[in-house]
């Protein structure tokens, strides 16, 4: 008679018939700090680039309305008008930024990194302001007087918005007709911006 050795029983060997059971994987928790879903270090640069766009149009619209509102409440100087609009877009681009870093980011772990690409991610609001203030500023140059310079501010950020929201569509892959949609929207929010100002100076 066989004494059986102390430990444990081996796993019979699966015979015709007979399925081995499946030995499960270990299963890694996240460490403590760490968030389970991805770090926003891996966001792919292709989502990253989509946000610019957005960015210019929105700062394109700003533009917009802040010359409209410069235009209502008097005659501006140049240089007032020019300061106004690079101020606004620096305003609203640290508003956005930290927006996305204490808003949907809070769950993650912030860092230099993540601050820094973020900040890089939203300054097409303060870009999309630089066009008009330029306008602004040469438009003496083209004999213009305050009324001129506003118009002229107010047509290149209009322009710039229904610019960026084409080439938006058409790095998103739409078709030729979306295109022409997403331009044709813009336009007529330009439209509806211009109609404003000629509202509030009667």
């Amino acid at each position: 008679m066989t004494v059986p050795a102390d430990g444990p029983e081996p796993e019979p060997v699966p015979g015709p018939g007979r399925v081995a059971k499946p030995v499960p994987e270990p299963v890694q928790e996240p460490a403590p700090g760490q968030a389970s879903g991805p770090a926003p270090e891996q966001v792919p640069e292709q989502e990253a680039g989509r946000g610019d766009y957005t960015g210019a149009v929105y700062g394109s619209l700003l533009a917009a309305s802040v010359v409209v509102g410069a235009g209502t409440l008097g005659k501006f100087p140049r240089l007032e008008l020019v300061l106004l609009l690079l101020g606004t877009g620096v305003v609203f681009w640290a508003a956005h930024v930290f927006a996305r870093l204490f808003g949907a980011r809070m769950v993650h772990h912030l860092s230099w990194g993540v601050v820094r690409r973020t900040s890089r991610e939203e300054f097409p609001i303060i870009k999309a302001a630089v066009p008009p203030a330029v306008a602004a500023a040469v438009a003496p140059w083209l004999g213009l007087g305050p009324q001129g310079i506003a118009w002229l501010a107010l047509a290149v950020a209009l322009i710039g918005q229904v610019g960026w929201a084409t080439v938006a569509a058409s790095r998103a892959g739409a078709s030729r007709r979306l295109m022409l949609l997403a331009g044709a929207i813009n336009l007529l929010l330009g439209l509806l911006i211009v109609l404003l100002k000629v509202a509030l100076q009667h």
